[in-house]
């Protein structure tokens, strides 16, 4: 990680350039000028299209605050972004031109990414929506691109923001390649990106649900940096299983859950028959996601990613202003996780079910293992007890102690041999009980996470 870091550095100097994000040494983690990156997203999809700039930097701001990382937006949006104008009027392109881009517009963008900075967030950057290169049966298009003007359109953008430190790009855009000439304009594009740029971009795919996300079209694409999914906001998908059949795939690239089940979203689309997610809900997918070897995490929230308000128009039945759900219990709950994490080495960590007897426990019983050198991480989905392995991380005695996921809060540490096997209870059990059992090595004087 050291020679890393510091070929960064003369890469930054030499050129007047500058390296922002890396992959790590071990191919599974980012890495933000040599030090690993936690991305803790959500998902503002229509951040430049919908907002005005107050808002914007109230939302910003406020997310900021509450520890996410990552914003993930479209410059080219869902809501019939061609022809419905920005906050101010402007529409992104002339006649739906993807050679001629509507300056205006683009200030707007500009603003966003910049404001982003000044919170220290980085924008997970969408140049298009996915209908605008296929409309299939939903999206308003109209299907603009080709191999040529994507290409053309990479580069602009690539080049208009060259020396923007916080953007990671994404293409995809919900949406799954129908065929060869579907994966060939986001080639285009992706070149175009990399040819726009000064050093090489970080660039990353957002899918449709499938079985492998992005790698299913892209995993030997020298251009793709790392993997996401999608999972269709169901409550029961096996991510961890998709996640780890990606996070062993050859050539090694990270991976994480780019689009989980919103909080306050219709079941698989379909309140009545599911119901509605909740805080538990976004909390399982967070901790499952993570402990199976995603190297981040993205929330998102129903009301937030479409912005919605008396304004605008609403899609699948959300409750609340975006402004009012950004007070929601699980997107105040997010920080814990990234605090646990952060705690301890991160880019160390491994997926390890061996850790444990319960293994293959299904999603709402689920035991999930995770650890590094000298420590390790067991999440509990329902509360229920399990069995440790013991002697997988180093030290002759373990620091143990329990991390409650809905307040970040511990309970008093306990010490044990750390050889044989042995069974552990979490404080309680039950629907919304979900607790993470920590343990590492005494002699390493790990400081217990902060609540506050």
């Amino acid at each position: 990680m050291k020679k890393i870091f510091l070929f960064c550095v003369a890469v930054c100097i030499v050129g007047n350039a500058f390296c922002q994000f890396t992959v790590s040494e071990n191919k599974h983690y980012i890495l933000r000028d040599g030090k690993p990156f936690f991305w803790l997203g959500d998902t503002g999809w229509e951040l430049f299209h919908r907002l005005d700039r107050d808002q914007v930097a109230y939302y910003l701001k406020r997310r900021a605050e509450q520890g996410f990382t990552v914003i993930q937006a479209v410059v080219l949006a869902e809501f019939d972004g061609l022809h419905t104008p920005n906050a101010y009027g402007d529409l992104p392109l002339l006649n739906d031109n993807p050679n001629t881009p509507n300056e205006a517009y683009f200030k707007q963008v500009d603003y966003v990414i910049d404001k982003a900075a000044e919170y220290n967030l980085v924008i997970g950057l969408l140049p298009t929506w996915g209908d605008k290169i296929f409309k299939d049966k939903w999206g308003a298009g109209p299907e603009i691109f080709n191999q040529e003007n994507a290409r053309n359109y990479g580069r602009w953008l690539a080049q208009r923001y060259k020396d923007k430190k916080n953007i990671i790009w994404i293409l995809g855009g919900d949406r799954a390649p129908r065929n060869e000439s579907d994966v060939a304009i986001w080639r285009s594009m992706a070149t175009g990106i990399v040819e726009g740029s000064t050093v090489k971009p970080m660039i990353s795919f957002h899918p449709q649900p499938n079985e492998t996300g992005s790698a299913q079209w892209f995993q030997q694409d020298d251009w793709l940096s790392f993997h996401m999914f999608q999972n269709g906001h169901c409550r029961y998908t096996a991510m961890y299983d998709k996640i780890q059949t990606v996070y062993n795939m050859q050539p090694t690239k990270p991976v994480m859950d780019a689009e989980p089940l919103y909080e306050d979203h219709p079941v698989c689309f379909d309140a009545k028959s599911y119901g509605t997610s909740n805080a538990y809900d976004v909390r399982q997918f967070a901790y499952l996601d993570l402990f199976s070897g995603a190297f981040g995490h993205t929330y998102g929230c129903h009301d937030i990613w479409q912005f919605y308000s008396p304004y605008r128009d609403a899609v699948n039945g959300p409750h609340m202003y975006w402004q009012q759900a950004m007070e929601l219990p699980g997107a105040l709950q997010m920080k814990y996780v990234r605090r646990l994490l952060e705690a301890y080495p991160l880019a160390d960590r491994v997926p390890d079910q061996s850790l444990v007897e319960e293994r293959n426990n299904y999603e709402p019983e689920r035991i999930q293992a995770t650890r590094g050198k000298d420590y390790a991480m067991i999440y509990s989905t329902s509360g229920l007890s399990f069995t440790v392995n013991l002697g997988k991380i180093s030290g002759k005695k373990l620091n143990t102690y329990w991390f409650d996921p809905r307040n970040g809060k511990t309970t008093l540490p306990e010490t044990i041999d750390n050889k044989g096997s042995r069974q552990f209870i979490p404080p309680s059990k039950g629907y919304g009980q979900d607790w993470v059992l920590v343990l590492n090595d005494a002699e390493k004087h790990y400081a217990v996470p902060s609540a506050n």
